[in-house]
């Protein structure tokens, strides 16, 4: 990547004042709120007595993926800004997204598994969100070979872990408690509040590219590969994991989209609706990363499922 784009990329900034954070955070509760609304304490029960496809599950999206994101940003080197491989390092960290639930159901896997992994990667979130970033952003600015371009940066991880307990744990405790005293008023709720996130993360994408859009356009190409190849990784991770152990081939679908799909909405909202990287000097390559990151995972989570249709029709050609 050329410095041009580089600069480019960092350049681009959203600034906020505190009533647009104080709304994007209000906002972000009642969308976990409606995440949580699916989530029923018995399945916490239900996959513990088979147990073998979730743990491989977390395992992969909550220790894999931050893992090798750290060693494929280091591996890319001079080829990203480090503000870039941060965005690869916080995207990471979020737990799964809830599309994945419609992309399993899209590609026949088990939907079951499916809900059980975003409800426990979420509710597990407010611990491994913050560790995670810390542990491997300050690895990354340790080890990189930009690091002497990079400023002398500390993560906060106790300011992380603050803003996602009360990001998440509060609307998830409440969300869990609705489904579980009052189901019909949690499954009123929960299909327009899935459309308000979807529309949301939108409104969010928006924001952070409308001011931004010439430097946006001019480092496109960049950002595009940069996340195909992290998506690619993310996927190639949860397929991997499910083959190599042998779980069903339902369970190995749900591994690979679980693990190629994040809550890049609650990366961008960490960076525009807090002051944890205020201190920061010109980020944009966070931004741009985790912003595209979410258009593109819907994409891939598409062409993922249609690719496990289309191999189970000529499985099925082959055994008429």
């Amino acid at each position: 990547m050329t410095p041009e784009a580089m600069h480019a990329i960092d350049s681009i900034n959203v600034t906020m004042n505190a009533g647009g954070m104080n709304t994007i955070n209000i906002v972000l509760a009642f969308v976990m709120y409606g995440v949580a609304l699916g989530i029923k304490p018995k399945m916490f029960i239900e996959v513990f007595s088979k147990p073998k496809s979730v743990i491989l599950g977390m395992c992969s999206q909550l220790i894999m993926l931050p893992l090798f994101t750290f060693l494929l940003a280091l591996a890319l080197g001079s080829s990203i800004s480090w503000t870039m491989a941060m965005g690869m390092i916080l995207v990471a960290s979020c737990p799964g997204g809830n599309i994945s639930n419609f992309m399993s159901s899209l590609s026949k896997a088990n939907i079951e598994l499916s809900v059980s992994l975003t409800a426990i990667s979420t509710a597990l979130a407010v611990i491994m969100t913050p560790f995670n970033f810390w542990l491997y952003g300050n690895l990354y600015l340790k080890f990189s070979n930009i690091a002497s371009e990079v400023p002398q940066l500390v993560i906060p991880l106790w300011d992380v872990f603050k803003t996602i307990f009360i990001l998440l744990g509060v609307p998830l405790t409440l969300g869990i408690l609705t489904s579980q005293y009052l189901p019909k008023l949690a499954d009123k709720l929960k299909k327009p509040l899935q459309w308000f996130s979807l529309i949301f993360f939108i409104a969010m994408v928006v924001l952070t590219f409308v001011g931004n859009i010439d430097a946006f356009l001019k480092s496109i190409k960049y950002i595009f590969i940069v996340v195909l190849v992290h998506n690619l990784l993310a996927l190639t991770i949860g397929f991997t994991t499910g083959s190599v152990f042998k779980v069903p081939k339902k369970d190995r679908r749900t591994l690979t989209i679980e693990t190629g799909i994040q809550n890049s909405g609650l990366g961008l909202v960490l960076l525009l609706g807090t002051q944890i990287f205020s201190a920061l000097p010109p980020h944009g390559g966070m931004l741009v990363i985790t912003a595209w990151w979410g258009v593109w995972h819907i994409i891939s989570g598409l062409g993922v499922s249609t690719a496990f249709l289309l191999h189970d029709r000529r499985q099925a050609k082959k055994n008429q």
